[in-house]
Formats: structure tokens, C-alpha cells, sequence
């Protein structure tokens, strides 16, 4: 059976979200903009607001919502989720406040399924409650989209392992208190059989930040993304998260679903965007009457909402992929899962471009000003390009995924599909009944 409906309790807890986000949070994207601040837990804002925010969410018991019971999380799967943080994409403090945030919500999952007892207790207990925020290193100067260009090390050494290279856009790096970095243990095979986890304390000898990076119109050597160097880092053996060479692996686990909540905030995004564009739309006046009876800007708000219903059904739809993929275990729905979860990641960044630039557009030099949020919200398209793998990665995913079931066809020149061919084909197929037409003429 088809369903596209919500079950009602569950949208009462949506419509508690929508309502929360809209009155209570996004109010701290006017108040605190800056790209850092939510990451910040030595902050007055942090103390004064967010923490008492967090309460009236785990009140309402959609705290982190992404992990599963045991984690202190709802359990929810990812349709669920991708209800849920189509809401929290409206804002930028939705989900630290939510206690979703990016790359806190995969680090908990990889310390959950490889760390050690009292790494849980010291590092994952911390970071489940929101008293600590952690990094996630695998980009490398060297190496972004093409992990064969990791040079990034670590020797084993005695009952330890050292580390050396550098890491490259590791975000929160100045508030975490933990960094889990991909580094490769074994030069001498693929690097995606090659690489491993481990988990760095903030403080470890050896570990440090060459500079901070920030996003586009942010001040040089300033932001929160980390360029980091590691020289004769040593860990302990138990700090290596998994199996030696198990990193890729681990790696692809913590990122599908990240893409999928990344994709469905985007989706707020652009349903923000919408409601600014038809509030102008009848607000403002030109030539003499409503900017409403210009045909060129009514087509505009009508390919917004199209393209927006079209890609928020696919990441939907890729998320019941996932969980029937959870649910049955089957090869073949992992793969149909993984197919999806690329075709989405490939469709964010255009659809989250498209609609804020029309939006953009339609608002004119209020646009593109500091007074209005859309130029930011549209620097978040190309972001989002280049984040979790480029969308060229993720179109060659696809195409290769499809090719896979693509049978060459016998006749290599023209083709199955060629009409004469085919034509003679069911020409044959119904002749007697073709003859018996003729004959009745």
C-alpha cells in the first residue's frame, strides 16, 4: 500500500517542532550569527539559552532523536528523521539545540559500536548529553574527493600508534574535545582497505592546529573548521576505533545518514526561501500593481515549489529506501539504499541554489543585502556541493550503480530499441491475426 500521510501522534510531535523552532530558536540566528557560536559550550549562550532549550526537548523527548534507545535517542528511522529535520534545517541553532549536529551525531554512532568502556564513559556520555562537542577529520590538503591521496600516517609503535600528516577542514576543531580522524595504516593497499579510526583527545602531544578556516566572507585565519598537522602523535592501541583497515567502511556508515539529514535540511532551507518569496511576491508593487500580476515572477514561485515537492519526495523517498535496507538486510536493498542516498546528495546543492537565487531575485537589492538571510542561505548550496563527497562523486556513484543492471544488447549497432527492427518483430509476433485483418478487407 502507498501512504504519504504522517501517523497523527507523530505530527502532533512535528507540529510541537515547527512551532518550537520558529518561536523559541530561530530568534539565536538574529541574535548570535556567527558560524562558531553554537559549538562554543564555554559560552554565556550556551548556559543562559541553549541549555535550557535542550530541556524543553528532551521534555517533548525528541532529543536527539537519530540515535536509538540504548543511546539515550528515540529510535526513530529515517522517513521519521527526515520529517523531524525538515524543520530543524529553518535555523542554524535547530540542531545543536535538538542535539543533531553535524559531526557530533556520527562521532556518537562510531564510539557507540567500536569504543571502549571507558572511552563511552569519558568521550560518548559527554557528547550524548551536549556538554561537549567533538571534530571528525578525514579531508586532506592533498586528498578531498580522492581518499587515494591520503598521505596522512600512523605506525604502529610498541603498545601505541604515531601519527603523522595533516587534516584539512576538520570542523569545530577549536571547541572539541575529541578529534576521530581517518588516517591510513597500510600504504601498501587501497586506501579503502588501507585506512583506520582513531579517537584523539584534545591535548594529545603532537596534535595541532596550523590555522583555522572559516566559510566564504568570514575574516582570513579565522573559523571553525581546522587545519590540522599531526607530528609524532601518539595514541594508545585501544584508541584505534574498529579493525585495522576498517576505516573507509566505518566511515561510509556515519555519512549515508548524514547525507540524508543534510538533503532534508536543505529541504527546510528552500521551504523558508518559499515563504519569503510569496510574502514579497504580494507585498511589493511595480509598474502600477502587484508584483503577483507578473506572469515571469508568478512562473518563478511556481518552479520553486515544483522542484522543491519534487526533491523533498526523493529524499523521502531514499529514506524509506534506508529503512527497508535496515529492516530486511537484503543485499539488494542496501545497494538500491545506496543508490538513492548519492542520487539525493547530487540533488541538494542545485534545488537549494535554484530556489534561493530566484528568491533572491524576486527581492531585488534587499536580495542580496546583509538585511535579509538569503545570501547566506545560498552560500549554503555550494557548501553542501563539496560536503560528504562532491556531487561529481555521487553522479559517477549513480551511473555506475545503474550501469550494473544494464544489459548490452545483441544487436550492438542500432541497438534493442531500433523501430525497423522492432517493427518486423511484432509483425511476426501477430501475424496470423495481421493476415486474417487483410483478408476481412
Amino acid at each position: 500500500m502507498w501512504d504519504f500521510s504522517t501517523e497523527p501522534d507523530f505530527q502532533e510531535r512535528l507540529d510541537w517542532a515547527d512551532r518550537f523552532v520558529r518561536e523559541e530558536v530561530e530568534p539565536l540566528d538574529l541574535l548570535f550569527p556567527g558560524t562558531t557560536e553554537p559549538y562554543d559550550r564555554e559560552s554565556g549562550v550556551f548556559r543562559e539559552i541553549v541549555r535550557p532549550l535542550q530541556a524543553r526537548v528532551r521534555e517533548a523527548k525528541l532529543w536527539a532523536a537519530h540515535l536509538s534507545p540504548e543511546l539515550g535517542g528515540m529510535g526513530m528511522g529515517q522517513v521519521k528523521l527526515a520529517l523531524l529535520n525538515e524543520i530543524l534545517g529553518r535555523c542554524m541553532w535547530a540542531p545543536m539545540v535538538f542535539g543533531t549536529q553535524a559531526p557530533d551525531s556520527g562521532n556518537a554512532e562510531i564510539l557507540a559500536h567500536y569504543g571502549t568502556e571507558e572511552q563511552r564513559r569519558e568521550f560518548l556520555e559527554p557528547l550524548l548529553d551536549g556538554r561537549i562537542v567533538s571534530t571528525y577529520a578525514m579531508t586532506e590538503p592533498t586528498g578531498g574527493a580522492d581518499p587515494g591521496g591520503f598521505t596522512c600516517r600512523a605506525v604502529r609503535d610498541g603498545d601505541g600508534w604515531v601519527i603523522d600528516g595533516e587534516k584539512w577542514f576538520a570542523s569545530n576543531y577549536p571547541y572539541a574535545a575529541f578529534v576521530i580522524a581517518m588516517v591510513v595504516t597500510d600504504p601498501d593497499v587501497p586506501v579503502h582497505k588501507g585506512s583506520s579510526m582513531f579517537l584523539i583527545p584534545r591535548g594529545t602531544p603532537g596534535m595541532e592546529q596550523v590555522r583555522g578556516t572559516g566559510l566564504g566572507g568570514e575574516p582570513p585565519g579565522e573559523g571553525g573548521h581546522g587545519y590540522l598537522r599531526f607530528t609524532g602523535c601518539r595514541v594508545p592501541a585501544e584508541n584505534l576505533l574498529g579493525e585495522p583497515g576498517a576505516g573507509f567502511a566505518i566511515a561510509q556508515t556515519r555519512l549515508g545518514g548524514g547525507r540524508l539529514h543534510h538533503a532534508m535540511r536543505a529541504a527546510g532551507q528552500c521551504r523558508r526561501a518559499l515563504e519569503m518569496m510569496g510574502e514579497r511576491i504580494v507585498s511589493r508593487r511595480t509598474r502600477g500593481g502587484p508584483l503577483s500580476d507578473q506572469q515571469a515572477v508568478r512562473q518563478q514561485l511556481a518552479d520553486s515549489w515544483i522542484q522543491l515537492e519534487q526533491f523533498r519526495l526523493q529524499v523521502l523517498h531514499a529514506a524509506w529506501q534506508v529503512d527497508r535496507a535496515n529492516a530486511t538486510g537484503e543485499r539488494e536493498h542496501a545497494r538500491a539504499a545506496r543508490l538513492h542516498i548519492s542520487a539525493v546528495k547530487a540533488a541538494t546543492p542545485g534545488t537549494l541554489v535554484d530556489i534561493a537565487y530566484r528568491t533572491i531575485h524576486v527581492h531585488g537589492a534587499l536580495g542580496v543585502s546583509n538585511e535579509l538571510p538569503l545570501m547566506r542561505l545560498w552560500q549554503s548550496g555550494p557548501t553542501l556541493g563539496i560536503a560528504d563527497g562532491p556531487t561529481e562523486v555521487h553522479k559517477d556513484v549513480v551511473a555506475r550503480l545503474l550501469l550494473q543492471r544494464a544489459e548490452p544488447a545483441e544487436d550492438g549497432l542500432f541497438g534493442s530499441y531500433h523501430v525497423p527492427t522492432r517493427l518486423e518483430a511484432a509483425r511476426r509476433k501477430y501475424a496470423g491475426q495481421l493476415e486474417k485483418m487483410e483478408e476481412a478487407r
